[in-house]
């Protein structure tokens, strides 16, 4: 029991800013790849898509940061704020369940990026580096 304690208390720092950032890795890859049917479900939706390269760089980008760990709170300060605009853009429509769950589901990512700017990006981070912080 007590070298999973010790495992968890290294490693689920690093593995859980993979696992959160992933996400927004992912979907801004998958933006650049869809960049015609991105504007247009955006402009549908009421936004403007010359928005779109802002909107891929802060996935992209935060995502790396957040998993490197480099200036963690900066970037999940601005992932917590496009979660959370995200779902107020996007997911508003309650009528639909899949809608309210993914407005759901972006709010509780917003709340996972505050607790990482409350507590920092833990273990083996570039953060901790500099700070000479590391296990």
């Amino acid at each position: 029991m007590h070298n999973l304690i010790e495992f968890s208390t290294k490693f689920s720092a690093p593995i859980g800013r993979v696992l959160l950032a992933s996400l927004f890795l992912i979907a801004g890859l998958n933006k650049i790849s869809n960049y015609s049917d991105t504007v247009n479900y955006m402009e549908a939706m009421g936004v403007a898509g010359s928005l779109l390269p802002f909107v891929i760089l802060t996935e992209i980008g935060g995502a790396i940061a957040i998993i490197l760990g480099w200036h963690t709170r900066l970037a999940a300060f601005a992932l917590a704020g496009f979660s959370i605009l995200s779902a107020l853009l996007f997911h508003l429509d309650f009528a639909n369940q899949i809608q309210m769950i993914m407005f759901m589901k972006n709010m509780a990512i917003a709340g996972a990026f505050l607790l990482l700017i409350h507590h920092g990006a833990g273990a083996y981070s570039f953060d901790n580096l500099k700070n000479k912080e590391l296990p």
